[in-house]
């Protein structure tokens, strides 16, 4: 090994430094950082947290169900057209896969599931992608019966493997795919 000193030395050294940084993402994380777009209000539990758009209300404590730890609706007409949930140790599982099995056990009856993929998630190297669609049955306050939607379910595991899902319903027509994307975008795995 040759060490060298001087200005050029330190510039190498640098620019090296830099290319490893740029490479490795800063932190090895193959992820891209999560970011909250302007406006969206945040949902942050133990495990994750996600970004709700302008619209949604975060959910009290009291509110929301006992089985999440986080959630924030989009109504209209009295109407929930819009649910983001975020449940935490929601199944036994040791892999993003077996996450996603136990989610897709979870939709309910009568759902077409549309398709289960990988996907890229802030904090996490192996997450799920689940896509299902459904038909309103128009109990409590939910849309019209009658009505298509659309949801998504992003899955896997935290630092401490523990499972986490980030579930995102919408009444076809409310939340556009731009948004959808920028939901799933903010997603950071703790």
């Amino acid at each position: 090994m040759i060490i060298r000193t001087g200005r050029r030395a330190v510039a190498a050294f640098g620019a090296a430094l830099l290319a490893s940084a740029v490479l490795t993402g800063c932190g090895g994380e193959d992820a891209p950082a999560a970011a909250v777009p302007q406006g969206w209000g945040e949902l942050r539990t133990a495990g994750v947290d996600v970004a709700y758009p302008k619209g949604f209300k975060e959910q009290g404590a009291g509110e929301r169900s006992k089985y999440n730890a986080a959630a924030a609706t989009l109504t209209q007409g009295g109407r929930t057209v819009g649910l983001i949930t975020v449940q935490l140790d929601f199944t036994n599982a040791d892999s993003a896969e077996e996450a996603a099995i136990g989610a897709e056990a979870g939709v309910q009856l009568g759902s077409t599931i549309e398709g289960t993929k990988d996907v890229e998630i802030a904090g996490t190297d192996d997450a799920k992608r689940v896509d299902f669609a459904f038909t309103s049955s128009g109990e409590e306050n939910t849309p019209v019966a009658g009505t298509r939607v659309h949801g998504t379910i992003v899955t896997g595991l935290d630092s401490k493997d523990v499972t986490f899902a980030v579930r995102i319903d919408a009444q076809k027509g409310v939340l556009d795919d731009a948004d959808l994307r920028r939901i799933i975008e903010s997603i950071e795995v703790h």
